[in-house]
């Protein structure tokens, strides 16, 4: 699957440079549908920006950009002001930080908005702008690097502190759609395999519902048992230990409610399998505030377990602390991104739109169902299957990767004002509560779904 897409990305860049590389690159490749392809592309555009994010946040880039001869580094002021050699010096301590990341993400988030707005009451391919949708890569791809050229330009004054609340307010946003698509990925999960278990009456699919559910469970006891051992080491962690035990005792109570009489009359396909599921990506949670918590002593030091086998923190500070993307960062960076992928796309879909934005009418064509015949055409293996109807919302799929872009930014920076400052890099306050909110609405919203089509009996709940 992997493969496939990436081949389908190739296909649509090599497209973007002419037509000599698009006939041979295309001759090589598998049929793609247009819909699909244009979605990787801009999840690509997407990866892209993140990496340069990650990049501007890199420790030791900053010390490093200090030593380039053209660049003003600490003291450089002070050296260049000799009246004779007027050497020009430029300030490159804005190219890293937080406020570039700002930048950055304020460059893209714009352009997706925009594309949004572009994009607006477009039913199908045979639409003109459906060409800026699904063509002009290499002209997108210069427009964007233009806009993030262009954003480091924008005078310092209150930039920052101004945009930070843009992106608090989108980031929220796109928290809460993502904890819906968590908690409706549960429910279907568990409903498509029960479907399945009624229908086939297979001792196979009900072996694996009881095993899918015993192995998140599993990995959330023992998710639980590993925090209470490396998170909560010296008696200065009292609020990781509150945490921990306050999310377990919501998860029991969560689990026991998913399976009460009264939730199964009213929902018979409701069961563990869900609860399972959002039990564990609390724990996920759970475990992505602690590593940011400010304090290294309530935090293993991973170093030392390499190097003698001991991953419990000393009471003694730590010497030369600098901040580093550590193997939990970069863990928690990776599952976060593909969570920041799947919501992005899934809620682009038609039955997910149209459950977001309380449709009752469908008027998206289904994915499956396009129409065209990949061998047939200009010799082109992405085809067009969105000619009768679109695929996908098209507008609402760039204003989810609008709000993803500014969650983010957010993200990165630890919800934290901008500043070019990285020792608050992996550690920092806001981001711990941002996260265990999360945390505590994921359970308050999932706890919601049982239990509405009790205290509401005059609403169908399909």
């Amino acid at each position: 699957m992997g493969a496939v897409l990436g081949v389908c990305g190739a296909t649509q860049l090599a497209c973007c440079c002419g037509s000599a590389a698009c006939s041979l690159c295309c001759g090589a490749c598998p049929s793609c549908k247009n819909s699909t392809s244009s979605r990787i592309m801009y999840a690509v555009m997407m990866l892209l920006g993140t990496i340069v994010a990650c990049i501007m946040l890199s420790p030791g880039l900053q010390t490093e950009l200090e030593k380039v001869p053209f660049c003003e580094g600490e003291g450089a002021k002070a050296s260049i002001t000799d009246a004779v050699t007027s050497t020009v010096q430029l300030d490159c301590s804005g190219i890293v930080g937080y406020l570039a990341v700002y930048r950055l993400c304020f460059a893209m988030s714009l352009f997706f908005f925009v594309m949004a707005l572009l994009m607006v009451g477009v039913k199908s391919s045979k639409d003109p702008r459906a060409a800026i949708q699904n063509g002009f890569w290499g002209i997108k791809y210069l427009i964007l690097i233009g806009a993030i050229v262009g954003a480091f330009f924008i005078p310092h004054g209150q930039f920052g502190q101004v945009w930070m609340y843009f992106g608090m307010i989108g980031g929220f946003l796109f928290i809460l759609i993502q904890l819906v698509l968590i908690i409706d990925f549960a429910h279907s999960w568990a409903e498509a395999w029960v479907d399945k278990y009624e229908e086939t009456e297979s001792k196979g699919w009900y072996c694996a519902l009881l095993s899918c559910t015993f192995f998140n469970y599993a990995l959330a006891i023992t998710a639980v048992v590993l925090f209470y051992i490396f998170y909560t080491t010296t008696d200065s962690c009292s609020l990781h230990k509150f945490f921990i035990s306050f999310n377990l005792i919501l998860c029991v109570i969560v689990s026991i409610i998913s399976i009460l009489p009264k939730i199964q009359d009213s929902q018979p396909r409701s069961g563990l399998l869900q609860a399972s599921v959002i039990t564990l990506y609390t724990m996920y949670l759970t475990w992505s505030a602690m590593t940011n918590a400010p304090d290294e002593n309530c935090k293993p030091n991973w170093d030392s377990l390499i190097d003698n086998g001991q991953a419990t923190p000393t009471d003694e500070p730590p010497k030369n602390h600098e901040p580093t993307f550590d193997g939990e960062s970069i863990a928690s960076l990776v599952i976060w991104f593909c969570c920041v992928l799947y919501s992005s796309i899934r809620t682009a879909s038609n039955s997910q739109a149209s459950k977001l934005t309380m449709s009752d009418k469908v008027l998206l064509k289904d994915d499956s169902s396009g129409a065209g015949d990949p061998e047939a055409g200009d010799g082109h293996h992405v085809w067009d299957n969105e000619e009768e109807g679109v695929a996908y919302s098209w507008s609402f799929f760039h204003i989810m990767f609008g709000l993803a872009t500014l969650y983010v930014m957010m993200t990165l920076t630890n919800w934290f004002t901008p500043n070019s400052n990285l020792t608050t890099l992996s550690s920092n306050m806001a981001a711990v509560w941002v996260k265990i909110v999360s945390s505590w609405i994921c359970l308050a919203l999932y706890t919601w779904t049982l239990v509405a089509p009790i205290i509401l009996s005059n609403r169908t709940f399909d």
